[in-house]
């Protein structure tokens, strides 16, 4: 081999050389060719987005960082980073493909998580289950409307519960395909609660409603609160076995805070065992970022779709709410049913914050944190009923 053909052969190994793609003859659509030649760059300048988003508007930060970084690595030309032998590829499948990490999540958001204000006020439970109608209006219109398949639309319908987690570990078994999309969709409109939610809310109530005052929780006891999470665990196992996986993560993890005899197991739950999957997470997750991946018109449908659940199960909270109001005489505010979607404690504290501005004494935080840990556990049990539906 001559100096020429080596230079040859070195300048065709660069990622330059291989960023824009030769026109595919079987292509025959003009967007489509345009997107199959330029997708790598596109993409590259996607997750700069990302990360612009995460560093800069601190939108979920903790995963979307890792995501984006992931999604520039999965674009690199040549690398086949995201390939099945390479770094992220590997880290998938023994993560996300075995579902492996979204549970290890969930074991650290039980361990994190207080439910003292849902036990302190059961009938709360009742706004988390209506907030995923969402889920299920989602996936009716992704399956009637825009012809996904069923297990697509359940993945997609999931967006809707605003758990990034569970929308990942329902994805890797229903439609991994999409798992980009929709990781990249629930991570977004989870930062985004405090932009979506105060218009549907306030559109939805009066501000008569919006200043109604709820009176103090009671005090919950140690003990309930340590039977709580192995009643959960009990009907999840009689009603729903499918739901078991996600359900059994966050409750151990919720014994383990509770139960006060294993803090060490706690401890690390809550921070370096989360911490470091979150890490894992994020990087595999972004690994289905590849340009013939995201850069599809299924990935519009999906980013229309996921607002649209995001936005029902938030409405059907309020809603919800306003009805359990005509049968009590206990009257509560209807902002914390958009609560129900379990993006904790982010919702709750939006729920808070309106209520303050319509009523500056009226303080919904805790009273919000009901619905908000109610949805936790509705986003597994709907992630049961999907996977129990749509394998």
């Amino acid at each position: 081999m001559n100096i020429t053909d080596s230079l040859i052969k070195l300048w065709g190994s660069t990622g330059l050389a291989n960023f824009i793609q030769p026109v595919d003859p079987n292509i025959t659509n003009g967007f489509e060719q345009f997107l199959h030649q330029y997708g790598s760059p596109i993409m590259l300048l996607i997750c700069c987005f990302l990360l612009w988003l995460g560093i800069k508007k601190q939108y979920e930060p903790l995963l979307l960082v890792p995501i984006a970084f992931g999604g520039l690595l999965s674009n690199i030309p040549v690398a086949d980073i995201a390939g099945p032998h390479g770094f992220l590829g590997i880290i998938y499948e023994a993560g996300i493909h075995q579902g492996i990490f979204p549970l290890i999540i969930f074991m650290g958001v039980g361990a994190m998580t207080d439910f003292g204000p849902l036990i302190a006020n059961p009938k709360t439970a009742l706004l988390g289950g209506a907030a995923q109608f969402g889920i299920f209006g989602a996936l009716l219109l992704a399956l009637c409307i825009f012809g996904f398949t069923l297990p697509q639309s359940g993945a997609i319908g999931i967006i809707g519960g605003a758990d990034g987690p569970t929308s990942i570990y329902v994805t890797s078994k229903l439609a991994p395909e999409l798992l980009g999309a929709i990781a990249v969709a629930a991570y977004s409109y989870m930062a985004l609660v405090p932009v979506i939610q105060p218009p549907i809310m306030k559109l939805l109530t009066t501000k008569k409603e919006r200043e109604i005052q709820m009176s103090q929780l009671r005090e919950v006891s140690k003990r309930e609160k340590i039977v709580f999470p192995l009643v959960v665990l009990g009907l999840c196992i009689i009603f729903l076995p499918d739901a078991c996986p996600l359900i059994g993560a966050l409750t151990f993890g919720n014994l383990c805070k509770e139960c006060g005899v294993v803090e060490r197991l706690s401890d690390t739950m809550q921070n370096a065992l989360i911490n470091i999957v979150t890490i894992f997470l994020g990087l595999s997750v972004g690994s289905k970022l590849s340009a013939e991946q995201f850069l599809t018109t299924q990935t519009l449908f999906i980013l229309i779709l996921g607002i649209l659940a995001f936005s029902f199960a938030t409405g059907a909270g309020v809603i919800f709410a306003k009805i359990m109001n005509l049968f009590s005489k206990t009257k509560i505010n209807p902002l914390i049913g958009a609560a129900g979607v379990s993006a904790v404690p982010m919702a709750a504290r939006v729920a808070n914050k309106v209520g303050l501005e319509a009523n500056p004494q009226n303080y919904l935080l805790m009273h919000a944190m009901g619905p908000n840990v109610a949805g936790v556990i509705g986003s597994g049990v709907a992630a049961g009923i999907l996977l129990a539906l749509c394998n």
